[in-house]
């Protein structure tokens, strides 16, 4: 199987690294400085399960590539989506799926309303992983999952969705097919949503939620506040959603921060649209109260 990743930053480039290091056939898209360094000294992986490795990974831009790839999987930000379309409908083929693997919801939906004509899945996934310099990735912590799947009414060629577990299991990965993989990307985004906003709000790492006192209470605040939401929207939460959330802070490095965190501390472009505003727009859409997703866009409205 040919591997395409779209986006090689902190999920991207773990994702490229661990199917590299298994002997897969895997490709990277990125741009810059980052895609530079990859070509030049190859990708740096700096990975608590994995070690450190240098790794000769083919690397060039979305315009470089003229291949076809079996599996897609797409790591951009939730803001450059729709820059990857083209790049999607040139290298797919009749069998190709493309896996969304992004913070924000909805985004396999989204995705396969502009390539109808290519088959979309959706997936989310649980890891510390970031750019710690131009060509270098840093995975953190034991934590490393991906949970995959097709929306309802998606036709999948059979024993493809099994070939890539397979693939992601053989890497390292711990690879889930979902049976509902509407509510695991939304059990995802009101995590990293509570995460990375609770993160950003009071601009501490994840140590600080992870103990007792008002930080904790906000991220319990918002979590619980997403719950409503999902459970609103038909989301059948497979245990309690604020105890879940709880459960997988807790397992954290205490030195972790969110991406969304670290672009808005370094002035860059950030999620924080797709994980705070989308979500008060979805609540206020569905007459859910939301006090504590309000107060905190307090400090993020312009005004």
């Amino acid at each position: 199987m040919k591997y395409l990743i779209a986006g090689t930053g902190g999920v991207g480039g773990s994702i490229a690294g661990f199917l590299s290091l298994a002997g897969k056939d895997v490709t990277c898209i990125a741009r810059g400085a980052h895609l530079q360094a990859i070509q030049t000294n190859g990708l740096k992986l700096k990975s608590d399960l994995k070690g450190e490795h240098a790794l000769a990974i083919p690397a060039m831009n979305a315009e470089e590539f003229n291949g076809k790839a079996d599996v897609i999987f797409v790591c951009v930000k939730g803001y450059s989506v729709d820059s990857i379309t083209e790049l999607i409908k040139r290298t797919s083929h009749d069998k190709t799926v493309v896996i969304p693997i992004l913070n924000v919801y909805g985004t396999g939906p989204r995705i396969q309303r502009l390539v109808p004509e290519v088959t979309v899945l959706d997936g989310c996934i649980y890891i510390v992983g970031f750019v710690s310099g131009a060509g270098e990735i840093t995975q953190m912590g034991k934590i490393f999952r991906l949970v995959y799947g097709a929306h309802k009414g998606t036709q999948v060629a059979p024993g493809i969705l099994e070939a890539i577990q397979k693939d992601l299991q053989e890497s390292g990965i711990k690879a889930e097919i979902s049976p509902d993989i509407n509510r695991d990307t939304f059990v995802k985004w009101s995590f990293i949503s509570a995460m990375a906003v609770t993160g950003a709000y009071y601009d501490v790492p994840m140590g600080e939620v992870q103990k007792q006192g008002k930080v904790r209470d906000t991220f319990i605040g918002l979590s619980t506040e997403s719950a409503a939401l999902g459970r609103k929207l038909g989301v059948e939460f497979p245990e309690d959603p604020v105890s879940y959330n709880l459960k997988v802070i807790d397992k954290l490095d205490p030195d972790s921060t969110a991406s969304m965190q670290k672009d808005l501390a370094r002035g860059h472009e950030s999620e924080i649209q797709g994980l705070l505003f989308d979500m008060i727009a979805a609540a206020e859409e569905q007459g859910i109260d939301i006090p504590t997703y309000r107060m905190v866009a307090e400090k993020f409205t312009k005004h």
